[in-house]
């Protein structure tokens, strides 16, 4: 099979590229590498069956010969972290929507599955534990942008399944819930990098908020494998599942955590979201998947715990 993954550099989509290397696919990039790092793909950059693209999903030239060459599409490119979306909102949506388009008109184009990577984000304030796929989505004012990132990540799903709907083209969406591991980066706000790059240093680990907000994290092999599954399943066209893990924990425990895997003697602090990111920010107080329907299609299971998470993320911080 023919592979095109969009922001295939980056964190997930590098360890997606491998997976589908090492089972005998095809494996085509397109990464303009704002977020992404072709230290992520460098082991794959001379193999024969990896075809890198240094573009952005906005040039529809490039985008148009990468589709009509493969067999399937996952696409994972977008603005990501909470950060980036509050330091950069314009760029953020106009990456998040207007490249899904670019991506879906193009896939029609050549009648080709698409994948779409959504995200736990689409939930918005919605503190229901677990979290179905049909739940409501309860959003805060336009005025913090913080909440512009779940606005384009819906308004993805919308596209997606208004083609599904009115073209019959094939989509599978995926609403990813804290993928973490090996090679993720703390710049853009995602916490467990965060947290162990500070309890190495043996600085202050930061707390934002009062660290009662919940959240689960899902091992980015796993994801990988789920990604997988959906995209050769063909009852899975045309639905939305949940990926996530199952082990609630508060943030003020994950932070007691790393410090324990780290052996670190860093100081735990906290910080008010109003000087982390912006006055007024919101946060969700838990977060939690309900994976039951992925797991009855494809048999989807998570394989590493929390505590072989944060040890894999220790260990490869300290390497490098």
């Amino acid at each position: 099979m023919r592979v095109l993954i969009t922001g295939g550099a980056g964190f997930i989509g590098s360890y997606l590229s491998e997976a589908y290397i090492e089972r005998g696919d095809e494996v085509w990039v397109i990464d303009d590498l704002s977020t992404g790092s072709l230290d992520n793909v460098q082991s794959l950059l001379h193999h024969a069956r990896f075809h890198f693209v240094n573009d952005t999903v906005l040039n529809r030239e490039a985008l148009l010969e990468l589709t009509g060459t493969c067999d399937v599409i996952v696409h994972l490119a977008a603005a990501v972290g909470v950060r980036l979306i509050i330091e950069d909102p314009l760029k953020s949506i106009h990456t998040n929507v207007v490249g899904t388009e670019l991506v879906l008109e193009l896939a029609n184009k050549f009648r080709k599955k698409t994948f779409i990577a959504s995200t736990s984000e689409v939930y918005g304030r919605n503190s229901k534990v677990p979290l179905h796929e049909d739940d409501l989505r309860i959003y805060g004012s336009t005025v913090l942008a913080r909440w512009s990132y779940a606005a384009t990540k819906a308004m993805d799903e919308f596209l997606a399944l208004a083609y599904f709907r009115t073209k019959r083209l094939p989509v599978v969406i995926a609403r990813l819930f804290n993928t973490v591991g090996p090679r993720q980066t703390g710049r853009y706000g995602m916490v467990v990098p965060r947290f162990v790059s500070q309890a190495l240093r043996n600085d202050p680990i930061t707390v934002y908020g009062d660290g009662t907000q919940t959240r689960t994290f899902t091992y980015v092999g796993d994801v990988v494998r789920g990604i997988m599954a959906l995209v050769d399943e063909p009852r899975a066209t045309g639905e939305i599942f949940n990926i996530g893990g199952e082990e609630e924990i508060t943030i003020n425990e994950l932070a007691a955590r790393v410090k324990a895997v780290a052996a670190s003697s860093s100081p735990i602090e906290h910080i008010p979201y109003s000087e982390a990111y912006q006055e007024g920010f919101e946060d969700m107080e838990r977060r939690v998947p309900d994976i039951g329907k992925i797991k009855r299609l494809v048999g989807y299971r998570n394989t590493y715990d929390l505590d072989a998470i944060l040890a894999k993320v220790v260990e490869y911080e300290r390497t490098r």
